[in-house]
Order: C-alpha cells, then structure tokens, then sequence
C-alpha cells in the first residue's frame, strides 16, 4: 500500500546508512558523497542533488581497500 499524501517530488537521498568517512578520499563509503554534500544536502536544490547523484558512480574508484586491521593482524 502506498500513501500518496506522504509522497515527495524531490531527489531522494543516496544514504545507505554506512556512515563511515574514507579517511583518504574523504568521502562516506556508504554513498559516496563529501561530509559537505551530505550537511548540505536537505538544503540542495533538487537540480544539485541530481548532479551530485550522477557523480556517484564515478566517485568508486577513489575508494582503496584499507590493507589493515584486525583480519590483516589474524592473518599473519
């Protein structure tokens, strides 16, 4: 059921809810955005929340896989 009372016409936002910041990139590896899109984000236009969803996708590859950690430690 649907409840098109509720229903928004604005770009929804790409959070996950994996909110960790990349230390490197800077960026959320849950959905990618800088902290100063996602503090800005409510108060974006709908036009700039579309621009920063087609960035998205190319924001992957900035994302290193962290090399430590406790499965690094274990493994040795």
């Amino acid at each position: 059921m649907t409840d098109d009372i509720w229903r928004r016409e604005e770009v929804e936002s790409p959070c996950i809810k994996i909110c960790v910041i990349h230390p490197d990139a800077r960026l959320c590896t849950g959905c990618l955005r800088s902290i100063d899109e996602i503090t800005a984000w409510s108060k974006m236009s709908p036009e700039a929340r579309r621009a920063v969803m087609a960035e998205l996708p190319a924001r992957q590859g900035q994302l290193s896989k962290r090399r430590g950690g406790r499965a690094a430690r274990l493994a040795k």
